[in-house]
């Protein structure tokens, strides 16, 4: 990486961990110092930094050591990147966190997911995923009792209707866009294409399939990517999922299959082009686990609100060929291209957890041989709402999880209940408008 800095010149490194809630923590360096401190040892944060909860505070809890030692930040050289909204030359890279012996911190997000794929390379198995992930532009707002607005675009209007893939609705925001691709290949982040959704002011973006680790890695600079973009042109982007009342919710659908290490070979098809049973087992495994997985998946109170049956989002675990009603969507494809596509996840994700929650319960249901059903035709909103409808009872399905405890870490899954318990008891202190408008002088 020495080589690397001084060939871009580079005066500062900014060093990157994903915490709990997918915000970059970590610290920042002058680039001869960020060498020094890898040939040292010596780049550290405290523990407790990961079990923060979203608002920054460290919940009680058995998971974490209350003296809050410090942690090892071991740059991944794989991820190292210029940083191309700053005007001096900064560079950025992703950190593993490990202890003083060098083992993996178990509670850090990319050693969990880095964690489901070695369940898979024992087995001989590598996941492929390839995610899509939402987003609103917003109009700045630093009053959170008012509700966001779209933004207003090159025509001085804002959106009032629903322009799903509308091409002049992208092309209000043009400057912006271009402005975020050119970002995006600067930073070698592999985005494939935009489209504009139902919400208004509302965008995905496809990226490339490839290895869960760095697909991750490539969401999570995504993220921040955009906002930053987003600020300099005085709005918002916000991957809240469900960010305004009349509108769909953002989501990550989470495209997954798994290759066989030897062959390279995609399972989950035959020559024909026929579904394998380790493809039925996988989507078995995902029907399974899912509801247990949410915390993971809907992270947030506000998750839940864009979980709502005919709103864009499904509301169980039933699959389908080409049916975009249901949780698990199997689109058309050809043997090499076989796939299921999770369409639970919102934008609101950790992506690392997101994708290593998914891979886990298909994981599962491969290595324990499941059997779906039966896949549905028609729309899975006439069926009845399988998954949680809040965040409590998704948090009591995955303490009782003893297969995901056992995939995912125990120790982590302890941090994560205890971080979201505590989260919605912060939100439950709150009283909403909602409340203020129609209990202060009904009842």
């Amino acid at each position: 990486m020495d080589a690397w800095l001084k060939e871009h010149r580079v005066d500062e490194v900014e060093c990157l961990v994903p915490d709990l809630a997918g915000i970059p923590r970590g610290k920042i360096l002058p680039a001869a110092k960020f060498i020094k401190t890898i040939g040292e040892g010596t780049l550290r944060i405290p523990e407790s930094i990961l079990g923060q909860t979203v608002t920054g505070e460290n919940p009680d809890s058995d998971a974490v050591d209350v003296t809050s030692p410090d942690i090892e930040l071991v740059p991944d050289k794989r991820t190292i990147r210029l940083v191309p909204w700053y005007e001096e030359p900064t560079a950025q890279v992703i950190c593993d966190c490990v202890y003083a012996d060098g083992a993996p911190v178990d509670i850090a997000a990319r050693t969990v997911l880095d964690r489901v794929i070695k369940l898979y390379a024992e087995c001989g198995w590598r996941p492929v995923v390839a995610p899509e992930l939402e987003f609103f532009l917003v109009a700045v707002n630093t009053d959170p009792d008012y509700p966001l607005e779209p933004p207003i675009g090159r025509s001085g209007r804002p959106e009032t209707g629903r322009q799903a893939y509308g091409i002049d609705a992208v092309n209000e925001f043009d400057p912006l866009f271009e402005e975020v691709y050119d970002y995006c290949e600067a930073q070698n982040i592999d985005i494939d294409t935009l489209s504009h959704e139902a919400g208004a002011a509302q965008i995905e973006i496809n990226f490339n399939h490839g290895d869960p680790v760095l697909v991750a890695d490539e969401a999570f600079l995504f993220k921040r990517t955009v906002r930053q973009a987003a600020l300099r042109h005085k709005i918002y982007a916000t991957f809240m999922a469900k960010p305004m009342e009349q509108e769909a919710g953002s989501a990550m659908h989470i495209h997954q299959s798994v290759m066989d290490v030897a062959t390279g070979k995609n399972l989950f098809a035959d020559a024909e082009g026929n579904d394998t049973p380790l493809f039925h087992a996988h989507i078995a495994g995902l029907q399974k686990h899912l509801p247990a997985a949410m915390p993971l998946l809907a992270p947030y109170v506000n998750s839940y609100r864009r979980l709502l049956r005919d709103s864009d989002a499904p509301i169980n675990v039933h699959w389908a060929r080409e049916n975009r009603t249901v949780g698990l969507r199997v689109p058309r494809s050809g043997p090499e291209g076989r796939r299921v596509e999770n369409r639970v996840a919102g934008a609101d994700v950790n992506p690392y957890l997101a994708i290593a929650a998914s891979l886990a319960c298909g994981y599962l249901g491969m290595v324990d041989d499941l059997e779906p059903a039966k896949a549905i035709t028609g729309s899975g909103y006439t069926r009845a709402h399988g998954l949680p409808r809040y965040l409590p009872d998704a948090l009591d399905k995955l303490g009782d999880s003893k297969s995901l405890k056992r995939i995912l870490g125990e120790r982590f899954v302890e941090l994560l209940l205890d971080v979201k318990n505590a989260e919605h008891d912060a939100y439950q202190a709150v009283i909403s408008s909602w409340e203020r408008e129609h209990l202060l002088l009904n009842v």
